[in-house]
């Protein structure tokens, strides 16, 4: 399989060089050249297969090329073995046909684990066969941070840097990410919001010229199509746990960089019956805003109880963007230059035809609230803020009560006390054992001022080789 850039000018890649590349040479974002397709007669003979198993079938087709299918397997009982419920995304049932679907029983306590415990066995098995090392960089909003240290801190070829917003991050979030020992680890507290760490992140893959030409960057955030590629499996893993795909079943998707909804769209594209999904936002809705109105304009970057949201600059829309553009590189170059400089809409006929599958909902901090108190008090079941969201959506936007209703449960409630309190709940979340004394842990970060010669002057002082 070949993966092809979203802007069409980047050379096409095999797996190995896209998972080490992350941003294509062009800008864009990397997506397979071609989706494998599965008939209902093949997803239905997964049932009952474990989450290991099914992922195996899902993802093989795009890693095949560089490994072997006894290597991949072993990856993924390790990947999935450490989470902490034996079905690894347990489905909790709120009302008739309403579901969600818990995907924080993995080490950090958030739907990342999937994909990112994966992808550090997958970095550590290809630099090794390669003799290479890399530095990772990456942003996080909250809990891509966590999920990318557990995830590659045992990588004997890497050195990792991630860059978190200075005091805008939950503080359960925080020291999840900067408690953990390592001298290839190093946690960058910068003094500005989540869209200024990307725009860094993105800005250094552009020109690593400040490395010296002794490494390479790596990418860790869902720009790397490693990490939308783990998340297709829990769609089909859901859906074969509602009866299909004999019936049709729709998503409520939190989200904020549009890969995890992103991942269901493919997952329909490969065959999984879904009738609808629905991109749930917080007040941070330049998504909600261009799928209602077909209009894609950024605002204000807002602070709110669901901070892995507040997220403006959606990187992951880019890639939909390509597939509703006919797959034209060029047109979507020209469409995302033309919105750094102002509002933009595409054609209404490309804005219906992605009408037809997503539905929009934002929802402000008191809807957040409102709905983990409702939740509550009807079902004795608590949610995180961003899993409210998801909820408060998915219940405004529902298109047929017949068809099973999803809402992705992307993090544990313990990582945000301050919504629950807020909620009104007089319940306190508890941390889970495995994390019981993270206060008690030494943490360890840097802060520096939201300017790009200054982080990139630290990475190369402080990775491994400088």
């Amino acid at each position: 399989m070949r993966y092809i850039s979203t802007r069409g000018q980047a050379p096409a890649l095999g797996f190995e060089d896209v998972l080490l590349t992350g941003l294509a040479s062009d800008g864009g974002l990397y997506v397979p050249e071609s989706l494998p397709h599965f008939s209902l007669e093949e997803i239905r003979s997964w049932r009952g297969l474990s989450y290991a198993e099914l992922a195996f079938n899902v993802m093989y087709p795009f890693v095949e090329e560089a490994i072997s299918e006894a290597d991949f397997r072993q990856m993924l009982e390790e990947t999935y073995g450490v989470f902490a419920h034996k079905a690894v995304a347990p489905l909790v049932q709120l009302d008739t046909n309403e579901w969600v679907m818990e995907l924080f029983r993995g080490p950090t306590l958030a739907f990342k684990d999937f994909a990112l415990q994966l992808l550090g066995r997958l970095l550590d098995y290809v630099l090794e066969k390669r003799k290479q090392h890399v530095v990772i960089m990456g942003a996080t909003s909250g809990d891509t941070g966590s999920a990318a240290i557990e995830g590659c801190r045992r990588c004997e070829h890497v050195d990792i840097f991630i860059l978190h917003p200075y005091q805008r991050v939950s503080e359960v979030q925080r020291r999840q990410m900067t408690t953990v020992p390592g001298d290839n680890i190093h946690n960058i507290a910068v003094k500005g919001n989540f869209d200024d760490c990307q725009r860094m992140v993105k800005e250094s893959f552009g020109d690593q010229s400040f490395l010296g030409g002794k490494t390479q960057l790596a990418a860790v955030n869902s720009i790397n199509w490693a990490r939308i590629m783990a998340q297709i499996v829990y769609y089909f893993q859901a859906s074969l746990s509602l009866g299909g795909p004999d019936r049709s079943m729709a998503f409520s998707v939190p989200t904020g960089n549009f890969g995890d909804i992103f991942a269901g769209y493919l997952a329909k594209k490969m065959g999984l019956p879904i009738s609808q999904l629905v991109i749930a936002t917080n007040k941070n809705d330049i998504l909600h805003r261009f799928m209602s109105g077909n209009k894609y304009e950024q605002h204000q970057l807002e602070h709110t109880l669901s901070p892995s949201m507040d997220i403006m600059v959606s990187s992951n829309f880019e890639r939909l963007l390509f597939d509703l553009h006919g797959r034209d590189g060029a047109a979507v170059k020209e469409l995302l230059e033309s919105a750094s400089k102002g509002p933009v809409s595409i054609a209404d006929y490309r804005w219906k035809n992605a009408r037809k599958l997503f539905d929009s909902e934002a929802v402000d901090d008191k809807g957040t609230c409102d709905t983990i108190r409702e939740v509550f008090e009807a079902n004795e079941y608590l949610l995180d803020p961003h899993t409210a969201i998801g909820v408060r959506a998915a219940r405004n936007c529902r298109r047929d009560a017949s068809v099973p209703m999803i809402t992705l449960g992307t993090a544990h409630p313990a990582k945000f006390p301050d919504a629950v309190a807020e909620s009104g709940v007089s319940v306190k979340p508890e941390l889970p054992v495995h994390m019981a004394d993270l206060f008690d842990r030494e943490e360890r970060y840097t802060v520096l001022d939201n300017n790009l010669s200054e982080v990139q002057g630290f990475m190369a002082k402080h990775w491994k080789n400088a």
